[in-house]
């Protein structure tokens, strides 16, 4: 009976009692989390609607605990979930109980419920705590999914690392069913997961992990139905289990996406008009097989990969690193996680056009495997002529407890040409609450009959104390490495981080939740400079500070105080032109040794309201390098986001991007960049919306000098010709606007027909006189055979 007792006055604060009867309740903050699951051979209709016999004889999962902003407190607002399985598939009722504050509901699209209320079901189908299948849902029952998977160092801004738990990457899209409704008590929700879309053990009887996370909007708080803790360097491993699982049915599954294609590309003609060049229709089609419960076959042949929507514009804070975009094609979100490394060995957007490819994901004796093989169109060669092929390896697996290791192989071959990296890293957790993390990779390049090689190297170690945490990291890049089917952001290189960060909680109910304090020291070195022992190129140190305060808003401040040093291999192509004595010569340039930075850092995120959403970036420089003269310059860097939701189904997502610099020496006007964005979409209803999104990049570059020296005109040297020519002022204001009708009732079932336009400006932050210079319709349809 003491258990009972505990989960009656501890589970359910705020809500009404909770259901009895069936073959149990299991409550997650008594550590009752281990779930014999039942086993019913029975259908339910998935309507949002709990009253079918079947639920009151599932498993009663209840008891939830506060996990964010501070952890181990008891729930505010009580969450029961139900669960059963059948032969073919695992249900899911989920009852939200809110009597705090109004339930956030919109009519979403799919992976865009994150201003909304929502629960996530997490699913270790192969109990090893490094990877789970997350199915989440918002109280309407719009589905977001993805997979949590813990490779590296996690970090969470107020927190040290560890069980702050790495972000639900949202690549993967997996069949299931859902639907939801608003009470007067909160929400219910209903969940079908078929178990052809899941991978799991090949055993006859197994056990599965779990853990249910819960948001709750008006109060910005995440419940988690084990009690999880912060300071704990894994998350998955803190999870409950469902046991007893057994003689689970899967079928065959055999998927056939074919699709069809068809675009019209408009662009100006010699004549003046505006004309069209048309292509399709296209024919492509993907297949996946599921060999076993826990290997899958993906293939792909002329495949469309035009995307829909494009990369959203970035601001250039350093030139010598290069930008990352997220991979959006379908073929390569699914299993994606397999392919995860540390140092992203393996970036599949390095493939651009696949003729062909080929893919084998899974699990094997508790070893997770990915193996991916492609021939890319001749456009993306060097040469133009010949077909890139690309071999991707990775292999992971579990060396006892939450500790991992993987290998990693990937070739990149152009005729007579390659690039091979091989690389091996592990992740070792000691007593619960510390993280060594070790890597190794070589690269072997040959290019035009000369061959390189060269070495990439990292290790960390990592404390996610509830209070006091640390990361000590150094990661180290050969100027001769390259990773042709990975991303390096800038080779060269060496870094070496010191973090170390104390958090101070509030009593409940504070109007501040906690406060978290961080000393950053961070240096870095040419790769060579760091072999032989010389000090640190650039020199960083932070004093941040962050508040969570109730009601979900986040305060973030900080002070910078840097030191960056000259880099000659950025400048390479730069000249002077220096007149002495009425005669004009070309001269080198040679920049100030050292720039001394002072730079305050802002940054306010609103609560997510029911109806609005807000977050600002402040980042006034006194003093800042200008990459663009190496000289000191004031900098001010903005950026600005906005989500308004005036219905359940109209959404105006805004943001403003800013980054302006300022001479020290006089206060001219250096360069600035603006870019605005706005996406408007109507959800007409769960599988149909429209979505209209305009983005424009106004760019202004004045004439350069040498700012910092001799204040003479700067030549750089025109890469096509080989000439110096001079850096003189110059600008550029475009507008994109992509329109699109999208219905998909279910993943690999779409219709696309959209459009988009580029237009030039001729003033910045202008619409006036606008003129197009290219624009083109799409139209694409696949339809998902699942057999």
């Amino acid at each position: 009976m003491s258990w009972l007792l505990t989960t009656l006055l501890l589970g359910h604060p705020g809500g009404r009692p909770m259901q009895q009867g069936g073959p149990g309740t299991f409550s997650g903050i008594a550590g009752q989390t281990a779930v014999p699951i039942p086993r019913i051979e029975a259908g339910i209709t998935v309507d949002g609607l709990l009253d079918e016999p079947v639920w009151q004889s599932a498993a009663l999962l209840t008891g939830f605990s506060q996990y964010s902003p501070v952890d181990g407190r008891p729930a505010e607002d009580s969450t029961e979930v139900l669960v059963w399985y059948s032969g073919s598939a695992i249900y899911f009722g989920i009852r939200a109980f809110e009597p705090h504050g109004a339930v956030h509901a919109t009519l979403a699209d799919r992976d865009h419920i994150d201003a909304d209320d929502w629960v996530e079901l997490l699913l270790d189908t192969y109990h090893q705590s490094q990877q789970a299948l997350v199915f989440g849902v918002n109280p309407l029952g719009v589905q977001s999914d993805g997979t949590l998977s813990e490779i590296g160092i996690a970090s969470v801004s107020g927190h040290a690392a560890g069980a702050a738990r790495t972000t639900v990457d949202l690549s993967a899209d997996f069949v299931y069913q859902s639907k939801g409704r608003v009470t007067p008590d909160g929400y219910e929700v209903e969940v079908r997961i078929p178990f052809k879309s899941l991978p799991y053990q090949s055993g006859a009887v197994q056990t599965w992990g779990i853990n249910i996370i819960r948001l709750v909007q008006h109060s910005g708080y995440q419940n988690t139905w084990t009690k999880t803790r912060l300071s704990a360097a894994s998350f998955l491993a803190q999870g409950g289990t469902l046991t007893g699982i057994t003689d689970l049915h899967r079928g065959l599954v055999l998927d056939l996406t074919p699709e069809v294609t068809g675009k019209a590309d408009g662009a100006p003609q010699t004549s003046g008009a505006w004309g069209y060049t048309r292509s399709g229709p296209e024919l492509g089609a993907t297949a996946r097989w599921g060999i076993t419960n826990n290997l899958t076959l993906n293939a792909t042949a002329n495949p469309d990969f035009s995307q829909v929507e494009a990369d959203a514009s970035q601001l250039v804070f350093d030139p010598r690193q290069a930008l990352f975009y997220p991979e959006k094609r379908p073929f390569f979100l699914d299993g994606l996680e397999q392919f995860s490394t540390p140092s992203t060995l393996i970036y599949t957007r390095q493939i651009v056009q696949p003729d062909a490819a080929l893919k084998l994901t899974g699990n094997v004796g508790g070893t997770s495997l990915g193996v991916l093989s492609a021939v890319d169109q001749q456009a993306s060669s060097v040469s133009g002529t010949e077909n890139p092929i690309f071999n991707i390896l990775r292999v992971r697996r579990g060396t006892g407890g939450e500790s991992t290791a993987g290998i990693v192989y990937t070739d990149r071959i152009e005729g007579a040409d390659y690039n091979r990296v091989a690389g091996a890293d592990a992740r070792l957790v000691l007593g619960r609450i510390y993280t060594v993390a070790v890597q190794a990779a070589a690269s072997f390049t040959r290019v035009a009959g000369t061959s390189t090689d060269g070495p990439l190297w990292n290790a960390s170690v990592q404390r996610s104390g509830h209070r006091y945490g640390f990361t000590y990291q150094v990661s180290a890049i050969h100027p001769d490495f390259v990773a042709a089917s990975g991303f390096i952001s800038r080779a060269g290189i060496t870094t070496a981080t010191i973090d170390n960060n104390l958090t101070w909680y509030g009593h409940s109910g504070a109007t501040i939740e906690s406060w978290t304090a961080d000393l950053f020291l961070f240096g870095r070195w040419d790769y060579e400079r760091f072999v032989h022992g010389q000090s640190a190129t650039d020199r960083e140190l932070h004093v941040n500070s962050s508040w969570v305060l109730r009601g979900g808003w986040n305060v973030t401040a900080g002070v910078f105080f840097e030191s960056f040093g000259y880099d000659s291999s950025l400048y390479a192509g730069y000249a002077l032109q220096h007149t002495s004595g009425g005669v004009t010569d070309t001269v080198p340039f040679t920049g100030t040794p050292h720039i001394p930075n002072l730079d305050i850092w802002l940054q306010l995120q609103t609560p997510q309201f029911r109806r609005f959403t807000g977050n600002v970036l402040l980042v006034p420089a006194i003093q800042d390098e200008n990459f663009y003269e190496w000289s000191p310059a004031k900098i001010l860097i903005t950026q600005v986001g906005v989500l308004w939701r005036p219905s359940d189904q109209l959404r105006f997502d805004g943001s403003f991007q800013s980054q302006q610099y300022w001479r020290k020496s006089d206060g001219s006007l250096v360069a600035e960049s603006f870019i605005p964005r706005l996406k408007v979409e109507y959800q007409l209803s769960r599988p149909l919306f429209f979505r209209v999104v305009g983005q424009y990049v106004s760019q202004h570059q004045d004439s350069l000098r040498d700012d910092s020296r001799t204040n003479d005109p700067i030549l750089i040297k025109n890469p096509d010709t080989g000439i110096y020519e001079l850096a003189v002022a110059k600008s550029s204001n475009t507008l994109r606007v992509d329109w699109l009708a999208s219905y998909k009732p279910t993943p690999g079932t779409v219709i696309f027909f959209g459009y988009g336009s580029s237009m030039d400006a001729t003033e910045t932050l202008s619409f006036k006189g606008l003129q197009r210079t290219s624009d083109g319709f799409f139209l694409k349809l696949s339809y998902l055979f699942r057999l």
